[in-house]
């Protein structure tokens, strides 16, 4: 009876220190959005690279398929 005892008071007074700090940081709404950004930016410059490359291989002269 004695540890259920312990863990009500531990969690009552972990959720009195919750309530009480009103700055708990940043939503992950926000980060989520940015990295969506980043990884629509990181696969545009990584196609545009590729189609890039390719068309400069198929300028090359007398260029054989392997």
């Amino acid at each position: 009876m004695h540890l259920i005892a312990y863990l009500h008071v531990a969690l009552t007074t972990r959720l009195a220190e919750l309530r009480q700090e009103p700055e708990r940081g940043d939503s992950p709404v926000p980060t989520a959005v940015i990295i969506f950004g980043l990884v629509a930016v990181a696969m545009a410059v990584t196609a545009l690279a590729m189609a890039r490359a390719n068309n400069w291989m198929n300028a090359v002269p007398n260029n054989t398929a392997p």
